[in-house]
């Protein structure tokens, strides 16, 4: 690691004595310095303001500035920074006058070497830095005594009398530090009454060296009357003998406040235990009733006094009763043997008997009483009425059982796992579900679900991802491997448990093994894109021309629903009905959809019947997609200009927007028996031209992207 150098700025002007004193520093410095040199006073205090600098070289005699005013300059605004005079003056007085208002050094040209100046620069700098760290020190003790409204002070024991302040406060009133103060001068502000007896012990501690600590009444200069703590200890030499008294002086007179405070309330602590709702009672050690507050009525139905006159005994069950008594025999016992407060008073919860012979729950916490001389003489305690938490917690009891039956019990699995993948927690029907006999099996041997469980990986980043952003997930399918090696697909539920801060700390999920239902749905989607495909083929037996316009459609219109980020299943369904979509034109006549010349009015207006045909035979057929909706709006457009219901906007199926476009590219692309192909480009600047006019702009646009950007050709 390269040491960082120490930077030195050299003020200058004569370049002869630069360049020896730059040749002095790299032949004595080991090139640990780095020189900065200007020849102004004005430029080097620019340079002060803008950079870091350890030390200053500087020549007294400068173009702007000469003499000590020069040094004073350059302290008055970089006072932290280590200076060493280099002057051609040989002048004794000058130099006794630099050191004085602080220059580290003093050199004179010419009679001084690269190793003195070396070491000066060393030993200022270090001074400097100490001087630095002395002075921050001052000002924390400084900020720390003054905040705490403290004085420190030193008593010299070789008199008896002198005081010296180490460090001002305003205990006594003084607005500045005073330069000295004498044990005279202290006794003049305590209080007259009080001034002997403080005398008298002061006086005996110094004649016998002890300790001290005392408190008595001043009056500030200000005339006000506070309360002040003085502690004193000696400081022993290392010949034992106590040569000075270190103390502080302390005003105490908010914590007087509190203290008298703390009586007052004192006073009004039976009127508070009077009318808590609670039941305060207090015990003596012979467990007889001393008092009980009468919030006792509403608890167990008697009269304080009727309480007072019975044994404790009885205002317990016999095994609320036996528990009480173990527990404070057992802390008592503790509290005898450690000799100490109990710092968590016990507590119990205890079922008490009422006047009328029902019982009530309590919750009971009770610490013992000591006398001045810390021996014990009592047992205090505060009685609740917990009979509903009691109850709740019952429910509770219930309900977590009904829920651990449903755990173990439900076909489903229920997991638990933490982010990284381990799990924590799963039931039966999980780990049978992958082919293990146990969960403790299944968890032992699952460490990380990702690559154990998931047939690929990337599917439980994607999960954890959307649980992150979104808190759960519901109804993911995905494929999973089992223990044997075989795959099933599971539809999955699960959301995220975060503490305080948002941090995941596990998820929690629902299996469902879907492995059957998603075997059944891709044979009943075979099933219909067979079906499809021969009601396709049908079609085109009578409109031979036309023979590949609806797989090609097909084919294009899934692709641009693909391209638009439709969902998998909705761009199945639009496939679907793609292929179909001209269904309704096995209604028209053969020789009108071969018809080589231009349709008569009446003619076109059968073709036109052709989706209302198409919607008429699917319409009863139950399809998972709105096939027969895309059916009878494939012709619609966006302004309401076209057939068969002039629909707009979004009153049109997106699917049948999509197919729409589709249609169009793909006739026009095509050829027909009364025109030959229009070409491609033609079909494309038919869509571009007009979308969101005719055409649905975010298809158009897909569309357009497929063949200009991504190479589609039609089928």
């Amino acid at each position: 690691m390269t040491e960082k150098k120490t930077r030195v700025l050299l003020v200058e002007d004569n370049p002869g004595d630069v360049r020896l004193i730059e040749e002095m520093i790299k032949t004595a410095g080991a090139n640990l310095y780095e020189l900065a040199v200007v020849g102004t006073l004005d430029s080097a205090l620019g340079r002060l303001r803008e950079e870091v600098f350890d030390a200053v070289l500087l020549d007294l005699s400068l173009p702007d500035s000469s003499g000590l005013a020069t040094m004073k300059s350059i302290q008055g605004n970089a006072p932290h920074i280590a200076l060493v005079v280099i002057t051609g003056l040989n002048d004794d007085a000058v130099a006794l006058e630099a050191l004085k208002i602080g220059a580290e050094d003093f050199f004179v040209k010419g009679k001084f070497d690269g190793s003195n100046l070396i070491r000066s620069l060393k030993y200022a700098i270090e001074r400097k830095k100490a001087e630095h760290k002395l002075r921050e020190a001052e000002e924390r003790l400084n900020l720390a005594l003054e905040t705490n409204n403290t004085g420190v002070w030193e008593l010299n024991l070789l008199d008896h009398t002198a005081f010296r302040t180490i460090i001002h406060d305003n205990i006594f009133g003084y607005e500045t530090l005073l330069p000295s103060w004498t044990y005279e001068m202290f006794l003049e502000h305590v209080l007259p009454e009080d001034r002997p007896e403080v005398d008298r012990r002061f006086s005996e501690a110094v004649a016998a060296r002890s300790d001290w600590n005392f408190e008595c009444l001043i009056r500030r200069t200000d005339g006000e009357v506070r309360w002040i703590m003085a502690k004193g200890c000696h400081i022993q030499t290392s010949k034992g003998e106590a040569e000075h008294m270190l103390g502080i002086v302390q005003d105490i007179t908010e914590r007087k406040r509190a203290q008298e405070s703390l009586r007052a309330s004192e006073k009004q602590y039976r009127l508070l235990a009077d009318h808590v709702h609670d039941v305060i009672f207090v015990l003596d050690m012979n467990l007889n009733y001393i008092y009980v507050s009468p919030s006792i009525k509403a608890l167990r139905g008697y009269e304080p006094e009727e309480v007072m006159k019975q044994p404790s005994s009885k205002t317990l069950t016999p095994s609320s009763w036996d528990l009480a008594t173990k527990t404070m025999t057992e802390a008592l016992e503790l509290e005898k043997t450690e000799h100490r407060e109990i710092n968590n008073p016990p507590t119990l919860q205890l079922e008490m008997i009422r006047k009328d012979g029902t019982t009530v729950w309590t919750e009971v916490k009770f610490s013992f009483i000591k006398d001045e001389n810390q021996r014990l003489v009592g047992i205090m305690g505060v009685t609740r009425d917990i009979t509903e938490r009691k109850l709740s917690e019952e429910r509770l009891k219930q309900s977590e059982e009904k829920y651990r039956s449903i755990f173990e019990n439900t076909q489903e699995g229920i997991f638990r796992t933490t982010p990284d993948g381990k799990i924590i927690m799963a039931n039966q029907a999980l780990s049978k579900m992958f082919g293990y006999e146990s969960p403790e099996e299944f968890m032992a041997d699952i460490t990380d679900v990702g690559r154990q469980l998931y047939v690929n990986p990337e599917d439980r980043r994607k999960l954890k991802e959307t649980i992150e952003k979104y808190g759960f997930i519901k109804g993911y399918e995905v494929q999973n491997h089992r223990k044997d090696g075989s795959i099933i697909w599971i539809s999955l539920t699960m959301n995220a448990i975060s503490d305080s801060k948002g941090q995941i700390l596990y998820y929690d999920g629902l299996n469902e093994d879907i492995t059957n239902r998603k075997e059944s749905a891709e044979r009943i989607r075979k099933a219909l894109e067979a079906t499809a495909q021969a009601i396709a083929v049908t079609i085109e037996m009578r409109d031979p021309y036309t023979a590949g316009h609806q797989r090609r459609v097909a084919d294009l219109a899934s692709s641009i629903a693909k391209e638009m980020n439709l969902p998998d299943d909705q761009i199945f369904g639009i496939h679907m009905a793609a292929t179909i979509h001209d269904l309704g034109k096995i209604s028209v006549p053969s020789e009108i959809l071969s018809k080589p010349t231009k349709l008569k009015k009446m003619e076109f207006d059968l073709i036109k019947e052709h989706s209302q045909s198409g919607y008429d035979i699917l319409k009863d057929i139950d399809f998972p997609w709105p096939i027969a909706r895309m059916v009878l709006e494939h012709h619609e457009r966006m302004d309401g200009s076209s057939y068969p219901s002039n629909l707009k906007g979004d009153e049109i199926l997106i699917e049948a927007r999509i197919m729409a476009v589709a249609d169009v590219v793909e006739a026009m692309a095509s050829h027909r028996p009364y025109r030959a192909s229009l070409g491609i480009e033609a079909a494309l600047e038919e869509i571009e031209k007009r979308k969101g006019i005719i055409y649905d702009d975010t298809a158009a646009d897909a569309c357009l992207t497929l063949f200009r950007e991504k190479g589609y050709q039609l089928a």
